[in-house]
């Protein structure tokens, strides 16, 4: 009988503080190792370029729909009187439209070096604006015109959509997309992103930029016309 009350106080007896001490030292092993793996930061990096990736096919596939579906497409938010002259090979200013706007999205770009071929940048005033379908995107499409109706109902923009850098000086490396079109010899588009993960930005594991066919390695690109934004760092 005593030795059976014995027993039962020392099954009732908590952990020593080794035991704590190992229990602990484990928990935070655990917890690194996790931290390590889900790494958040590349996580939501890695997401966001998920959603860069999905946007651009969005668009390419909007703008092939609006170029089949017209007589006369602009590309350019020009007349229809003289269409795509903004466009490489027209007679007026080439310009690359950008998804940033000058009222939320870092200020208006003063760059004065322009891209080979190009004379300017293009924003538009606030986030809203940018939006639009109706020709005042940053896109300057007029998709709302299509008939049975445009095939997205808002133009997207990059999911940080800002420059941190001098606004004198952007690089490849800004968070936002750019758009280009070509008037001659032939009518096309071209639209790139810079892609910030390191399983699918520059030298990652599945670097989709080098992949993509377009001439510039530091930006994700889709079009119909895989040469018209250059292969220079200054846009």
């Amino acid at each position: 009988m005593h030795m059976k009350k014995q027993n039962i106080e020392k099954s009732t007896e908590g952990f020593t503080l080794l035991e704590l001490l190992i229990v602990i030292t484990i928990i935070a092993i655990l917890s690194v190792a996790l931290v390590f793996v889900l790494n958040p930061s590349e996580t939501l990096a890695k997401s966001r370029d998920t959603q860069r990736l999905s946007d651009l096919s969005t668009l390419k596939t909007a703008l092939g729909i609006y170029m089949t579906s017209t007589s006369t497409p602009t590309l350019d938010g020009t007349s229809v009187a003289s269409p795509n002259d903004k466009c490489l090979g027209g007679v007026g200013t080439k310009t690359v439209f950008l998804s940033i706007d000058t009222g939320t999205a870092g200020g208006s770009i003063t760059q004065t070096v322009y891209p080979t071929g190009f004379t300017a940048f293009s924003q538009t005033a606030t986030a809203s604006s940018s939006a639009q379908i109706n020709g005042a995107g940053w896109i300057p499409v007029k998709l709302s015109a299509l008939i049975g109706g445009s095939p997205i109902s808002s133009m997207p923009v990059d999911p940080v959509n800002k420059i941190t850098t001098a606004l004198n000086a952007p690089t490849n490396a800004v968070l936002m997309y750019r758009y280009a079109c070509r008037k001659t010899p032939s009518l096309g588009f071209e639209i790139a992103s810079h892609l910030e993960s390191s399983a699918y930005g520059v030298g990652g594991t599945d670097d989709k930029s080098a992949k993509d066919g377009g001439l510039n390695n530091n930006l994700y690109e889709v079009g119909t016309d895989m040469t018209i934004l250059p292969n220079v760092n200054t846009f």
